[in-house]
């Protein structure tokens, strides 16, 4: 019987190889209800926060949907990929310059700033009503209109070459996988991005999220007693 009382926000820590639509089926399943949203897309290599909007709360997505996103991951210098992540196929390999991580932080802080990123073209963004994702399969390119982001901190918490691990602060909307493709063609040997999970969202945090497995396991009287109510979690002018 479907639960229509269930109403409110709820954070889920997203595993891999799933996407963002799969977690709201599943949500949908567990609580016997319709309506159920997202406040934001996390690729199906990403993991961490998802905020899963219940009942109501699907009303003021747009709002939760703007929110800064916080963001820790890695990429690989030297190897170019055709999605910029390592979901894809590599497309060239170049010789890594001999950077110290000093070198490479320097290269990191002139992302940050306002800026106009142009998307991928594997992306769920839609050009004409179709997913670019779908025309980049059949090898097609087509124009994208660049958007503003703003990048509030990109840091370097570890460097290995070939391999650097990162923290980045960032605007709603900002692929960051290809901000590390975009580094890499800065620095001369290009980039791909080899892991990513979200943090925080916002005031949320995915260290008050719970994995879907949890949830399966939680019974729905403590699900229920999970959800942040919607007039806590936004601004009164957002209801």
């Amino acid at each position: 019987m479907p639960n229509s009382d269930f109403d409110g926000i709820l954070l889920i820590d997203k595993h891999a190889g799933c996407t963002s639509h799969d977690i709201v089926s599943m949500v949908r399943r567990r609580l016997g209800i319709r309506s159920v949203g997202h406040a934001g897309t996390l690729d199906p290599m990403a993991t961490g926060l998802l905020v899963i909007l219940v009942g109501r709360a699907t009303k003021v997505s747009q709002y939760l949907m703007s929110l800064d996103k916080v963001y820790e991951g890695s990429f690989i210098l030297g190897v170019e990929t055709n999605t910029q992540d390592s979901e894809g196929e590599v497309m060239k390999t170049s010789p890594v310059p001999n950077i110290s991580a000093e070198e490479l932080q320097k290269y990191m802080k002139a992302f940050i700033g306002d800026q106009y990123q142009t998307p991928p073209m594997f992306s769920a963004k839609k050009v004409n009503g179709v997913p670019l994702y779908k025309m980049a399969r059949k090898g097609e390119e087509v124009e994208r209109q660049p958007r503003f982001i703003r990048v509030s901190r990109f840091d370097l918490l570890g460097f290995d070459s070939p391999r650097a691990d990162f923290l980045l602060h960032c605007s709603k909307g900002t692929y960051v996988r290809t901000i590390c493709s975009d580094l890499g063609a800065k620095i001369g040997c290009g980039a791909h991005m080899c892991a990513l999970r979200r943090t925080e969202s916002n005031k949320f945090s995915v260290k008050d999220a719970i994995t879907i497995a949890q949830l399966d396991a939680m019974p729905l009287s403590e699900i229920k007693g999970r959800l942040i109510p919607v007039a806590s979690a936004v601004p009164s002018f957002a209801l």
